[in-house]
């Protein structure tokens, strides 16, 4: 009798028995050898330490799902790792997830949990969550990490009688978080990289040329792509907004007959890169066998990812990369690309910024310059005129006179060329006015105010301008000098306006003349009389620019076509 007592399968009942399971009770114990635990924690640490052939759970109300799934083979499924360690953080039991996230070739009951995962760098918030959960009977949550890219998530929960002073046991759950902390880490760099790419200050840039600007930026936007994105073969084209030609800036591991292929912003006949650019929109090359817009760029290219690059909702180009594997670029690659394309745009824009507050600086210098210098340069041509019409002036004293002149406006024209060289390469509206540059303009106004007006206003568009103050100087230097329009106040000291024009016209010179006046003052009626002598132009001080502009530069054209008839 006591050798089939001994045969029967032990099972371990887990639950309150009530009375109404008794029944149920004596029908399994002529069949089993039930052993009863009090609780879950009692239960554990005879399944420990017992063998046993199955557990029953009588008790709905203390049925753990944990035993149900187990006993399913659910657990050994779950995505994340689960573990149950005792009170010194040894691994009791373990699903085969744990064993794959730890690496672990065999099973990992009683390891310590941590040295099951080779003691990695656990970066918090806690940083001893098994003696926290167990201390505190408390979950704790935190993070540790293996290698360089692989992040854990450690969620630690203590088992134990309510009454208990400490738990029992440990249920660790471990889940495998690293694709979002690489994901905040690439952000997070990505911020870094455009803080980096856009400091570029003034005075670093002050002393480059600007080669060595666009060199500079150049080696920061390929550091950041190969470093941070850990893209290899990388072409970066710019727009050129007035032809829409896609101009080559960076081209790494391309093909030669890639580099130079000439490529514009259009949908269709100009590849991937032509499309971005025309449509603005980021395009995923998955297999550049079945995709009809690729062109061949690098080597054994089987996929590509191009984003544009876009700044204030304007294209300035295309950011193109490509790999040697078909499937190579994720939807988060797309993502992470657009981001610091973004960035890359911004420090197009800041150099484009700073070069152009750099050529601003050294036009209004060499402008500023040119002012300065204006009134004594003007003195200077209204005595040499008045040498020439003195008698007693011969023929080699006027030529060498006419020779400091000449001198003395090569030296102005030399001033405006070194400013007009530093100008954004491209123009404002304003800077077009193509039938100014080179003009001859004579302003005659006794107020010095007025002549260095004139000089700020028309000199900028490359004009040569002269001045007098009277009459009589202006008369001097028109039979000395030859001009393409005058510009003439109608009350001057010594005549007024019309009265010059008149004897302007008496010496047969067809010069167009322009007549100025202040705002609802003409006493002598010079305008009316100039409107009858022939004047297309009149103006009012103080000077409006445009009107002054657009009444010289259209002067200075029906001249020169009055001279081509």
């Amino acid at each position: 009798m006591t050798q089939a007592v001994s045969a029967r399968p032990r099972v371990l009942v887990l639950g309150a028995v009530e009375e109404a399971l008794e029944p149920l009770i004596g029908e399994l114990e002529p069949h089993c050898e039930l052993v009863v635990a009090d609780d879950v924690s009692d239960a554990l640490r005879r399944l420990r330490g017992e063998k046993f052939r199955g557990v029953c759970v009588l008790s709905k109300d203390m049925a753990p799902a944990g035993f149900l799934l187990e006993i399913g083979g659910v657990l050994a499924k779950l995505p994340d790792g689960v573990a149950l360690l005792d009170i010194e953080g040894r691994i009791v039991w373990h699903n085969a997830r744990m064993g794959q996230l730890a690496g672990a070739a065999g099973p990992l009951v009683g390891e310590e949990f941590f040295s099951a995962f080779n003691n990695p760098e656990i970066i918090g918030p806690d940083f001893a969550p098994i003696h926290t959960a167990l201390a505190l009977g408390q979950p704790v949550i935190t993070t540790f990490k293996l290698g360089d890219k692989t992040f854990l998530e450690l969620d630690a929960s203590p088992i134990g009688d309510a009454d208990g002073e400490l738990p029992d046991y440990l249920l660790v759950v471990v889940r495998d978080r690293s694709k979002e902390m690489l994901q905040r880490q690439k952000l997070s760099a990505i911020y870094q990289a455009g803080l980096e790419l856009g400091d570029l200050q003034p005075q670093e840039i002050s002393d480059l040329s600007e080669e060595d600007r666009v060199e500079l930026l150049k080696s920061k936007i390929l550091q950041f792509t190969q470093d941070l994105l850990e893209f290899e073969t990388v072409e970066v084209r710019l727009l050129n907004r007035e032809t829409l030609e896609l101009k080559a800036l960076l081209s790494v591991g391309m093909q030669p007959e890639a580099q130079k292929r000439v490529l514009f912003a259009s949908a269709e006949g100009n590849g991937v890169t032509g499309f971005v650019a025309a449509t603005g929109r980021s395009y995923l090359c998955e297999d550049i066998t079945r995709d009809r817009l690729f062109l061949p760029g690098a080597f054994g290219t089987k996929s590509s990812l191009t984003v544009p690059l876009i700044l204030h909702d304007e294209i300035l180009g295309t950011f193109n990369v490509e790999s040697p594997r078909p499937g190579a670029f994720s939807q988060d690659d797309l993502q992470f690309l657009e981001l610091f394309c973004r960035e890359v745009a911004v420090a197009l824009n800041t150099l484009d910024l700073l070069a152009a507050e750099k050529a601003s600086t050294a036009a209004e210098s060499a402008q500023q310059l040119l002012a300065d210098v204006a009134c004594p340069t003007d003195t200077i041509v209204n005595d040499a005129a008045w040498l020439l019409s003195q008698a007693s002036t011969t023929p080699e004293a006027a030529e060498r006179i006419r020779g400091m002149v000449a001198q003395v406006r090569s030296v102005c024209r030399s001033i405006h060329t070194s400013g007009a060289a530093e100008t954004p390469a491209v123009p404002g509206p304003e800077d077009r006015r193509a039938g100014l540059d080179g003009k001859r303009v004579l302003i005659v106004d006794s107020e010095a105010s007025n002549r260095q007006a004139g000089h700020e206003l028309l000199g900028p568009f490359g004009t040569v301008v002269e001045t007098a103050r009277s009459g009589d100087e202006a008369l001097q230097m028109l039979q000395s000098f030859r001009y393409d329009v005058m510009v003439i106040d109608i009350r001057l000291p010594d005549m007024t306006g019309s009265q010059l024009f008149a004897r302007i016209r008496e010496l047969g010179v067809p010069t167009p003349i322009i007549l100025m006046a202040g705002f609802g003052y003409d006493a002598s009626h010079s305008l009316v009389r100039g409107r009858q002598m022939g004047m297309k132009f009149a103006i009012f001080k103080p000077f409006r620019r445009e009107q002054l502009l657009n009444a010289v530069e259209q002067s200075a054209a029906g001249e020169s076509s009055a001279a081509s008839a």
